[in-house]
């Protein structure tokens, strides 16, 4: 633990940013992963098997409780949607479908392009960190006398080298989650666009 503390002081001021960057992105994670993965998704295929089976038998108030069941998850919803008006015709069955479509998919992508944005100025500062540090080790060697330029050397090239050690460490988290996280959001998608069409 003293080895991380002592790591984070010899990067300097631009460690703070880059923290909040790897806290920010922590907590985007987690509330994704949780509305993605419990919230929001289900077994789109047998889900629309069991709806299949209880509208053919012309069971449309089990269908709707079906769909109650699972009252957060997206493709229940637009599902439900169209099934309250089955009774009304096709183009307002559509219209409904499509009304819930549009309210859904806004749910499911919110966030997750953060995560993505987080990566990069993680990355950037951790780039700038190092800039900033290579600079002042530059100065540091025209200005100090010769027994403490080694000294400040070190000190500066610390700072360059765990400003962008840090700026990796959250970035890299952030960006497999997006790719993880965005992958989910197209399944969830792809299933209620099939549904819809």
């Amino acid at each position: 633990m003293s080895e991380i503390v002592t790591f984070y002081k010899q990067g300097g001021l631009f460690m703070h940013p880059i923290a909040i960057c790897l806290i920010l992105g922590i907590g985007l994670m987690i509330e994704r992963f949780i509305f993605l993965f419990f919230k929001y998704n289900i077994n789109g295929a047998a889900f629309m098997a069991q709806i299949q089976k209880l509208v053919m038998a012309n069971n449309i108030d089990r269908a709707i409780k079906l769909c109650n069941a699972a009252p957060s998850a997206a493709l229940p919803k637009v599902v439900k949607a169209g099934l309250t008006r089955a009774n009304k015709g096709e183009v307002e069955i559509s219209n409904a479908i499509e009304e819930a479509t549009l309210e859904v998919i806004p749910q499911v992508q919110k966030r997750t392009n953060l995560l993505s944005a987080v990566a990069n100025v993680a990355t950037m500062l951790g780039l700038l960190g190092t800039i900033f540090g290579l600079i002042n080790a530059f100065k540091a060697l025209e200005a100090a006398t010769p027994d403490k330029k080694s000294a400040l050397l070190a000190k500066f090239i610390s700072i360059a080298l765990n400003t962008t050690a840090f700026g990796l460490v959250a970035a890299i988290p952030c960006l497999v989650a997006h790719a993880i996280l965005t992958s989910i959001t197209k399944k969830i998608i792809n299933e209620i666009e099939e549904m819809g069409g």
